[in-house]
């Protein structure tokens, strides 16, 4: 008997064209097989090459299921436009396909399901196998400095909640990086891991790279406290180098005749060395807090929106 819940499946999609096909097969078969109600959401972000032809005619076949394409006016980006597909979902529980590449047998699909039946309101699958060697050590950075609950990692695809989605909704109207909000949101988070059926790697353009570049930044800045503690630790060694200007200066004012007005500006220079760095931890530590309660928005825009079914 088929699960009664109504699903919907997001799937951002960016010059996919070599294994769009493929993906629609599997998502298909696995979704018709288990759901009675579902839907799926491609998010096109500005793609130049046939993927968004290649989608309409494949899911000519899709009988039982809405299918719509959310067009993005330009490249925004795999985080807003995301979002711009949950907010168009009405599942009871959203997957969240980040990527087409498919490393995973059908099942592990409708494992996460069952996972979140058991009262988990975000479960991700997460591939055993090692990790680029950035995407390694911004996770790394990130884990140790956010004192998160839940530690987050590279994840294939995920489902969530629509109670989840609400709950992160109403802590922040725009959501600037999703697996951080969903970390700290106080929910119940679950992994389902698994090994790969095949060495398939998510090709990403430079677009890509760059806005991957730029959303570690910023998600570094805004969750964790890396900042602030760089800036203190160079106020701690600026003021471990004043103490030994100061002791040098008094040596010197001592036991040599130094130029009038020397020890002064000397002692004056090294004391406002150290303010300018104290005033700014001070003031990083209270950009920090103030970004943990307010976010920078960040609205995405919508070409058009097909509804091919």
């Amino acid at each position: 008997m088929k699960e009664k819940n109504f699903i919907s499946a997001v799937v951002y999609v960016r010059n996919n064209e070599n294994n769009i096909d493929n993906f629609i097969d599997k998502l298909y078969e696995t979704l018709d097989n288990k759901f009675l109600k579902y839907e799926i959401i491609f998010v096109n972000d500005n793609s130049n090459d046939s993927t968004v032809e290649k989608i309409k005619e494949h899911t000519k076949k899709i009988n039982n299921a809405s299918v719509s394409i959310i067009n993005m006016s330009f490249y925004q980006g795999k985080e807003i436009s995301m979002n711009a597909g949950i907010d168009l979902s009405i599942g009871d529980f959203v997957y969240q396909f980040d990527s087409t590449t498919i490393d995973y047998e059908n099942d592990i699909i409708i494992k996460v399901y069952e996972k979140a039946l058991e009262g988990y309101d975000i479960v991700n699958a997460v591939a055993d196998k090692k990790r680029r060697y950035s995407s390694a050590l911004f996770y790394k950075i990130f884990n140790k400095y956010s004192n998160f609950t839940y530690k987050i990692d590279t994840e294939s695809f995920q489902i969530i909640s629509r109670r989840a989605i609400n709950r992160i909704y109403a802590i922040n109207k725009t959501v600037p990086y999703r697996k951080a909000i969903q970390a700290n949101s106080g929910l119940k988070i679950a992994n389902i891991n698994y090994k790969p059926i095949n060495n398939e790697i998510n090709k990403i353009d430079k677009k890509e790279k760059k806005e991957r570049s730029k959303n570690a930044i910023n998600s570094l800045v805004l969750f964790t406290d890396i900042s602030y503690k760089i800036t203190f630790t160079f106020s701690i060694l600026m003021l471990l180098f004043i103490i030994a200007v100061t002791i040098y200066t008094i040596v010197i004012f001592l036991t040599k005749n130094p130029v009038e007005g020397w020890t002064p500006t000397m002692l004056f220079i090294a004391s406002g060395f150290f303010g300018i760095f104290l005033i700014l931890t001070i003031i990083i530590k209270y950009l920090s807090i103030t970004l943990n309660l307010i976010f920078k928005k960040s609205d995405f825009l919508v070409e058009s929106i097909e509804k091919i079914k």
